[in-house]
């Protein structure tokens, strides 16, 4: 070889030229582009687009209007909106109006919380004003989180988002809830529900969460005053085990399992009664008896076989023997209530997992207490007011807040033993507890009367109402059946739900939201249904909003056929999921957005809606037209911290998305959500985003090399069947890719779409195809058939991509598709779904190719070591003996410029054996040697062939290219 200086040739290479940056820039760069879509009209001019396509509808589940956007709405909403541009790139018509739930706790517990640190009562502000604050600190965060879910790259009517404190919408509400009452299935009824003595309301299941608690547990007995069955057991005390003490000034009765086996312990004159499997826990928390030799307490079987002196065997009862018996309250010298008999009434619900196999049963405080109280006559005595406090008169505990009255040293406690009636107390019993979401405290359940919407239909009834005879519940079951659920498991999730639910439990004890629009009749106690008094109603809200109902002249409002001095307005609100719910109803169905329409194709949520919105939005479109609203539901999981941690202020350990995007740009974050498991509970941290950005930058660079090799050139179209099969590879791969990755839209599997983008774009294509293309673009002629026909394939890749790319990184595809088509009447969002030729698709040559791909690798494999050594600076300036003892692969090879494809000098390809060739150990019957080449390097496209000139140093090719 020539040591001699090579000539310059370097400005007849047909080098990549591109103004795409390699350094994305986008925290910087995506503020310009949103800014280029808002003032193009971009949504808008889609919108114009797709009309008279067939629909795709997204309905957005509201978020509430509280504070600032986190990593769960982040990622709720980018999800979203993958799910709608997807549909849109698909050509369906897919708008998306964003919407905000704007009434309820979340709202009015700000807005209290800003007046005791002014030491302002809420209960002295004028109630309209209050609202009016509300109202006000809702509109503030709706504006707060508009600008900052845009700025994550939501496509949508920004514009006219919708909002349950609309006048329009809350007179929709009112309507859907007069339908509700319409429909038979509402009633006020006084039962236990989930009540915040702090919020001073009910709650809804939803808006409830667990946490663990230490917790007072005493065994307690109720003497036995009557016993037909077992008459000479009169005087037996039954045990009863509780953790909620403050409970047992309201006892009502005890409940038993008929199923049951209990044993009567002790001797004749102090004998105990408790469920038999449960003795032996009982001995241990009671000590009624000396302990052992050992110093422990006696056992169950110390018991039965008589090892505890002075105490006879124990008597075996069978549970229907309580039959009848009748107890006294342990506090009953205290006389009144507390000299009432309290029966013994069979439950189904009583267990023998812990406790005494026995139930004290306080139906103000229990659904299972009231539920079997009821239905033996026995009603709640609604002692504990709204604050959680015992009424002042009531003995023992009066005046008391409930949760002060729990410790083994209280009031219920001394009472109790005092009394006799205490046997054991212990401040040690670890369990779960409900607690509000909003506050933090703890809940009880404390029996008022509320108004209800009744899940089954009334004993005695045929149905609810109207021609469908089947209850709200009945209808609602048959409907999640009908519901398509991603992923599959949440089917069964909201069905059990559905079926083990209580009655809906609709009133709420607060000041902001939409009002139970009813008047009650004095006398009867029933509400009024009346069409024009609804009508009146219904148009008063919308013109005034609820505010008008507080401020209403019901005289007016009922008409010439009532008299207002006859009833009393309702002035309970609803529970804000109702609100919620009926969103389907002024959303998709009220005309204001005339591009949306009901039932919706998706709804998505978080898993927890399940028991939120997902349900109340079923059961209000149940209600009222006996179908639900979606016909499917997606949900997601929760993001946990890098360490798979709940994310929680208090820990310090939550992710905000506004620095994400401030630091690495809103598509990082957005191909975040497309790469995690949404299905499943999912990570992030700073390591997890750095992760992410490596793998945006080879997209990226993807791109770039396509801008580059395409220029400002559109290639003419080369058919398929004039390409060299290495294009024709190409295409078929882009079929394969193509039905992957409309498999993975269908299926909402984000995450398998990008994954098969990402090793199209990696693996196939610029580690493959670019690479081994390169030397044509550069160094072949410009007319060069293969070349034209590589521009031809890349010029359809770059189509491809762009588009496939543009749901998920829609910042990067569009600045991709404007380095290319600069416009602003051009956008790629505008774009539909690439058209992939069928015919394409090439199975035999894929076969081939995929062969040639794996030889290709054991080529660079033998390789690396001598570059390694610095036997060789690069795969040109290798000779390489490949021995293949496969006919098919040897055949393979010689049909192609293998040398080419391995980028290397020569190749000699042999079905016989070689000296100094070693087997490949990722290819079984392949053998290969590399040698350093003695061919003269081309001075222009480095490669070592046979026909370099001496003079010029250029090979035969670039001699071609290059001459005058």
């Amino acid at each position: 070889m020539t040591d001699a200086t090579p000539p310059d040739y370097r400005d007849t290479v047909f080098l990549p030229k591109t103004n795409f940056p390699m350094k994305a820039g986008l925290a910087q760069k995506e503020p310009g582009i949103l800014d280029r879509w808002r003032n193009t009209k971009v949504y808008e001019r889609l919108r114009a687009a797709r009309r008279g396509r067939a629909t795709w509808i997204l309905h957005d589940g509201p978020p509430y209007a509280n504070g600032d956007i986190h990593i769960g709405h982040a990622l709720n909403k980018t999800l979203k909106d993958i799910a709608v541009r997807m549909a849109t790139l698909r050509g369906f018509d897919a708008p998306y109006t964003p919407g905000w739930d704007c009434h309820g706790l979340p709202i009015e517990w700000k807005i209290e919380e800003q007046y005791r640190k002014k030491k302002r009562d809420k209960r002295e502000v004028d109630p309209i004003e209050f609202r009016r604050e509300c109202r006000e600190f809702a509109q503030k965060w709706v504006d707060v989180q508009s600008a900052q879910f845009q700025r994550l790259g939501i496509m949508g009517t920004w514009d006219q988002p919708y909002l349950t404190m609309d006048y329009e919408a809350e007179a929709v509400i009112v309507e859907e809830f007069l339908k509700v009452a319409g429909s038979g299935r509402l009633y006020q009824g006084a039962k236990p529900v989930m009540w915040s003595p702090v919020e001073q309301t009910a709650l809804a299941e939803a808006e409830v969460e667990y946490q663990d608690v230490t917790s007072t547990q005493i065994d307690v007995v109720f003497e036995i005053s009557e016993f037909p069955e077992v008459p000479e057991l009169v005087g037996a005390k039954a045990v009863i085990w509780t953790t909620t003490p403050w409970t047992i000034p309201v006892n009502r009765a005890i409940a038993y399992g008929e199923a049951f086996d209990y044993l009567v312990i002790g001797k004749e004159d102090c004998r105990y009664i408790v469920a038999e499997p449960l003795v032996g826990a009982f001995l241990k928390r009671a000590e009624v008896f000396p302990r052992n030799e050992d110093g422990d307490p006696p056992s169950l079987e110390d018991l039965l076989f008589g090892k505890i002196a002075d105490v006879p065997p124990p008597i075996l009862i069978k549970g229907t023997a309580l039959e009848g018996a009748v107890a006294r309250h342990p506090l009953h010298e205290l006389g009144g209530f507390y000299a009432e008999p309290r029966p013994f009434l069979p439950g189904e619900f009583v267990t023998t997992e812990s406790g005494t196999g026995l139930v004290h049963l306080a139906p103000d405080h229990g659904e299972d207490d009231f539920r079997l109280c009821k239905e033996h006559g026995i009603d709640p005595m609604f002692v504990v007011d709204e604050a959680g406090v015992y009424h002042t008169d009531w003995p023992v505990v009066g005046g008391h807040h409930v949760y002060k009255v729990n410790a083994v040293d209280g009031p219920v406690c001394s009472a109790l033993s005092g009394a006799g009636g205490l046997l054991a107390a212990t401040a040690d019993y670890t369990h779960s507890y409900p607690h509000s979401w909003r506050s933090k405290a703890k809940l009880i359940y404390r029996c008022t009367p509320q108004w209800f919407v009744r899940m089954d239909a009334e004993a005695g009834a045929d149905g609810d109402a109207g021609p469908d005879t089947r209850s709200l519940r009945e209808i609602a079951l048959a409907e999640i059946d009908k519901t398509r659920f991603v992923p599959e498991r949440g089917h069964k999730r909201l069905k059990s739900m559905v079926e083990g639910r209580p009655d809906w439990v609709l009133s709420r004890q607060r000041a902001w939201g939409v009002p139970l629009t009813l008047y009650v009749h004095k006398e009867s106690g029933a509400f009024l249904q009346d069409d024009a008094v609804n009508a009146r109603i219904v148009a008063a809200v919308r013109e005034g909003g609820a505010d008008a109902w507080f401020a209403a002249d019901h005289q007016a409002l009922l008409g010439d056929a009532y008299k207002a001095a006859d009833y009393t307005p309702v002035t309970d609100i609803l529970d804000v999921w109702f609100d919620s719910g009926t969103t389907h109803a002024f959303v998709l169905e009220s005309g204001k957005w005339p591009d949306l329409s009901s039932p919706a194709d998706l709804y998505l949520e978080g898993s927890d809606q399940h028991r939120g919105w997902f349900q109340s939005s079923l059961l209000e479109s149940c209600a009222t037209r006996g179908h639900a609203p979606y016909k499917a539901l997606l949900t997601h999981g929760m993001t946990l911290d890098k360490n798979g941690r709940k994310q929680s202020k208090s820990l310090g350990n939550t992710t905000d998305p506004k620095k994400i995007i401030d630091a690495q740009g809103a598509d990082i974050l957005r191909m975040w959500v497309a790469a995690v498991d949404y299905t499943e509970d999912h990570r992030i941290g700073d390591e997890i985003i750095t992760g992410i950005a490596d793998r945006y930058r080879k997209l990226r660079n993807t791109f770039r090399y396509l801008l580059g090799a395409l220029g400002d050139t559109t290639p003419d179209v080369m058919p398929a069947d004039r390409m060299p099969e290495l294009e024709r590879w190409a295409l078929h791969r882009l079929t394969e890719v193509d039905t992957k990755l409309r498999a993975a839209a269908e299926a909402y599997d984000w995450t398998s779409y990008l994954v098969t983008l990402e090793q199209f774009a990696g693996a196939d294509l610029s580690s493959f195809y670019f690479d081994v293309r390169k030397d044509s673009l550069y160094c072949d002629a410009l007319d060069d058939p293969k070349r034209l026909a590589c521009l031809s394939v890349m010029d359809t890749l770059f189509h491809a991509l762009v588009r496939y790319a543009a749901p998920i990184l829609a910042f990067t595809a569009e600045e991709v598709w404007q380095s290319r088509f600069p416009s602003d009447d051009d956008s790629v969002h505008l774009k539909e779904w690439p058209e992939i030729d069928a015919a394409w698709a090439d199975e035999a040559l894929a076969v081939k190719w995929e062969r040639l791909r794996a030889l290709r690798g054991v080529v660079t494999e033998a390789i690396e070591p001598l570059r390694r050594e610095k036997t060789i600076r690069s795969s040109n300036e290798a000779d390489v003996a490949l021995v293949l003892s496969d006919a098919e692969a040897l055949g393979d090879v010689k049909s192609v410029d293998f040398a080419e494809l391995a980028i290397v000098s020569r190749v000699d390809v042999r079905a016989d054996a070689i000296g100094g060739a070693e087997a490949a150990p990722a290819y079984d019957g392949a053998w290969v040697r590399v040698d350093p080449t003695e061919l003269e390097k081309c001075a222009r496209c480095w490669r070592h062939t046979p026909d370099v000139d001496t003079g010029t140093q250029l090979c035969g090719r670039c001699r071609d290219v290059v001459k005058p």
